[in-house]
């Protein structure tokens, strides 16, 4: 009889929105409750940033409020994730302020549906199983060089500069607001100081209290309390509107869009990378696991509706999601209730935003650009290998200087080139030997070791052997059917004698993988891997005594089962299984 396990799923299974999912399991009160606090937690999160979000792209602040309650809510009912929380992003703010400043709105617009689109038929193709060939050094080069650019855009904010014509590029930027330096006003750098002291605190101090807002807030109640000269929601916008716009679609032709294609690719891909990212961390924290084009599918059509109703490109957010897990949600329904939440403070609270000091978003933004900048990361792909360095400083300073999607572009086909140069060079041809052999016996020439019953039976003792390149393409893969295990045995031996390279991307993976290993008390061990192979492994973390290593697979069970020792002499490996458990 076939393994389930390896059934090929069906069309409806791949695209079953997870809310289905959800009510087929059961929903009662008890999850309605949990999704409900839950979704309040995350709306308090998602309310300062979506309005500062779209104030950084150069729009007014309810085109982030509109994404963040249509886009949200879209992607939660639709999505292939249990906890996807979906809205603006602040990777999305140097495109769209790009394509802002020379198409307006309305090409925006056109350009969020165009990619919408994109990501809707690429979803239902099944495409969304590629984006694992983004290597992880592109990921973390473009989020490095999208953190610098939003933490120099706020600059003039922050310090209440008067930069009439900011420029976009970043080298110009930073020479207009140079030029600007003795404009500053104090009362704004008072206010920035206060909502970065306020975020820093609470989070050191009471890091579960929602620290943006209560920043926000208290920024607000003092400007307008001590009557301070610093501009606000109010004096640049004119307020918040308290409903949402009527529905209206962009006007366009062909040319128009042939015009906005590029951006809209741009928009799509940036889009997936960022959703599917999301909904990786979110089966991380969680342990479960999305359905990737089911969510770019849901994705797609959030983007398609979003700008109908003034939004701006719609998203997976990886801090809010993360915030929704944490606060114990149960299911999409927390997602669905986090967009209902904001239209219901945009309707009670809209004449209050008025009052916000830009100041303080400016300052919020300082700090999501500090947290986007995933800078251990960075430091470890850059003393990794000279390979992930180049690949990494490639795309990181592209897309601070040129443009993002070149920074990807570059990034993505050097990623590729580095990885046929390492497979060249792990081929390994021994002399006097064919290099295709003929077909022979399982025992011929006797360099096999004799089959062992007792250790194949060993329930306890478990050995995964992983043949070839664990590299970006293959580490979804691993991670996959290392999954399939399904239960945690005493020790578990990796068997690498037959890999030749494992890079970056795939040695992060395993070291998620071995992370849950010990989590469960399970020792680890890794046999046979060669010197580049281990150096990979020792950079993604997996170090000595927590992970084990042997020459050898018989080496290994000897390290993992020692002779017996007097009662009063502690195993050696009674710590390595006490630190896997912590």
């Amino acid at each position: 009889m076939r393994d389930r396990r390896f059934r090929q799923p069906s069309f409806i299974e791949l695209f079953t929105p997870k809310l289905a999912t959800i009510l087929k399991e059961g929903y009662g009160l008890a999850d309605l409750r949990a999704d409900a606090i839950a979704g309040l937690t995350v709306a308090i999160v998602a309310l300062p940033l979506s309005m500062a979000f779209a104030i950084a792209s150069g729009l007014s602040p309810d085109r982030g409020l509109y994404t963040a309650i249509v886009g949200g809510f879209l992607v939660s009912l639709l999505g292939g994730s249990r906890f996807q929380i979906g809205g603006p992003a602040g990777a999305f703010i140097v495109l769209v302020y790009s394509i802002v400043q020379r198409q307006g709105y309305d090409g925006l617009a056109l350009a969020t549906m165009m990619a919408g689109v994109i990501l809707f038929v690429v979803g239902l193709l099944r495409g969304g199983t590629y984006i694992k060939y983004i290597p992880f050094p592109v990921t973390v080069g473009f989020t490095a060089g999208i953190a610098v650019i939003i933490f120099a855009s706020q600059l003039k904010e922050i310090f209440g500069l008067d930069v009439p014509h900011e420029p976009a590029a970043l080298a110009p930027k930073l020479a207009a607001l140079w030029e600007a330096r003795d404009s500053f006003r104090p009362a704004t750098v008072g206010v920035s100081a206060l909502a970065l002291a306020v975020i820093l605190g609470l989070r050191r101090w009471r890091p579960h209290w929602p620290g943006m807002l209560i920043a926000v807030a208290l920024c607000a109640a003092a400007t307008a309390a001590l009557h301070l000269d610093v501009e606000t929601i109010g004096s640049r916008f004119g307020g918040v509107p308290n409903t949402l716009p009527a529905p209206a679609a962009p006007s366009f032709d062909l040319a128009r869009l042939r015009a906005l294609l590029p951006d809209a690719v741009t928009i799509a891909l940036l889009g997936a990378i960022e959703s599917l990212l999301s909904a990786v961390v979110a089966d991380g924290m969680s342990g479960r696991r999305h359905r990737s084009n089911c969510e770019l599918t849901a994705q797609g059509l959030a983007n398609i509706v979003a700008p109908i109703f003034g939004g701006i490109p719609v998203t997976g957010t990886i801090a809010r999601t993360a915030t929704n897990v944490r606060a114990g949600a149960k299911g999409p329904v927390s997602g669905i209730l986090h967009a209902v939440f904001l239209l219901g403070f945009m309707l009670v609270a809209a004449p209050l935003a008025a009052f916000i000091p830009l100041a303080s978003l400016g300052a919020v933004l300082a700090v999501v650009s500090w947290n986007m900048a995933e800078k251990k990361e960075f430091v470890a792909l850059f003393r990794a290998s000279r390979g992930d360095a180049l690949v990494l400083l490639s795309t990181f300073l592209l897309t601070i200087f040129e443009d993002l999607a070149i920074g990807i572009g570059v990034g993505v086909t050097l990623g590729a080139f580095l990885f046929l140069h390492r497979l060249a060079e792990s081929v390994e041809v021994q002399t006097g030997e064919a290099f295709l052999d003929e077909d022979r016996a399982d025992d011929y020439g006797g360099r096999r070791p004799a089959y062992d019953s007792v250790a194949a039976s060993d329930a306890e003792v478990m050995v995964y052997k992983i043949s070839g390149a664990i590299f970006f393409g293959a580490s979804a893969t691993v991670s996959a059917a290392l999954d399939e295990i399904g239960r945690y045995p005493r020790a578990f031996i990796f068997d690498f004698s037959d890999a030749p390279l494992v890079d970056s991307t795939g040695a992060r993976a395993l070291e998620a993988f071995v992370a849950r290993l010990r989590r469960a008390g399970t020792v680890v061990c890794v046999a046979g891997a060669r010197p580049a192979v281990r150096r990979a492994l020792l950079s993604a973390g997996l170090h000595e005594p927590e992970t084990l290593y042997a020459g050898t697979v018989a080496d290994a069970r000897s390290r993992i089962s020692p002779p017996q020792r007097p009662r009063d002499e502690a195993p050696r490996l009674a710590g390595a299984a006490v630190v896997g458990r912590a």
